[in-house]
């Protein structure tokens, strides 16, 4: 029977010559930590889950608070309080309860970055500053795992994917973490909230491209403007 429900569930995707069910067997075995389960994390979560990643590790220590909501589109009102990570957990297996999801409550720090990043195949940052992103791009390096990184702000965002088949990295780029205090966020400058949306779902697309062996990003970074819908590719 479940055989049955995943060629149903799956089949449009696997109707594409490019996937088929060798690649749908890829997306099963496959194990993603998603680290933010907020505007980015939401619609990452959803795309994931939904063509069949095996195995979904969600980190978040954060909770719901009510100015989470225009943007963050997998809580409600009446889970404000609730830790994200935990609600995000039963939506997706609400979701696609053909796949395994893991809620990860604590905060990433130097000391279990290691232990948990190496228990994955491919992880996608969703963070919100750069001392997480920083951590989780040298955890990655140390342990050779690949990584789809993403920001937004206001109307813009970007993609990578780092240290993918030799690729670079995010030091590669941006070599050293510039100091909190001069770099702008969300909570202060603000963000239109289908902008988590858009960028959120490209990096799903990267994640399961990446995992499909089909063409990624590699050493560039997209510049997405929604406000005029300027493109840009840089490369590095």
């Amino acid at each position: 029977m479940s055989i049955i429900k995943e060629f149903l569930r799956y089949s449009r995707q696997t109707i594409l010559p490019e996937i088929g069910d060798e690649g749908q067997e890829k997306l099963k075995k496959a194990k993603v930590l998603v680290i933010g389960a907020g505007g980015l994390g939401c619609p990452i979560l959803q795309y994931i889950a939904t063509a069949g990643i095996g195995f979904i590790g969600i980190m978040d220590f954060d909770t719901i608070e009510i100015h989470n909501l225009h943007r963050q589109i997998l809580y409600t009102e009446s889970e404000i309080g609730q830790q994200k990570a935990i609600v995000a957990q039963n939506i997706v297996l609400k979701l696609n309860p053909l796949i395994q999801a893991k809620a990860i409550t604590e905060k990433l720090t130097i000391e279990n970055a290691a232990q948990i990043i190496e228990q994955y195949d491919v992880v996608v940052d969703g963070s919100d500053n750069f001392t997480t992103r920083y951590l989780v791009n040298d955890t990655c390096v140390t342990l050779k795992k690949p990584l789809v990184y993403g920001s937004i702000l206001k109307f813009e965002g970007q993609i990578a994917v780092f240290n993918h088949n030799g690729s670079k990295n995010l030091r590669d780029l941006f070599p050293e973490m510039p100091d909190p205090k001069y770099v702008p966020n969300c909570s202060v400058n603000g963000v239109l909230g289908t902008l988590p949306g858009i960028i959120g779902t490209m990096m799903a697309h990267e994640t399961l491209k990446l995992i499909l062996k089909l063409p990624t990003l590699k050493n560039e970074l997209v510049l997405f403007n929604t406000w005029d819908y300027n493109f840009t590719k840089l490369n590095f």
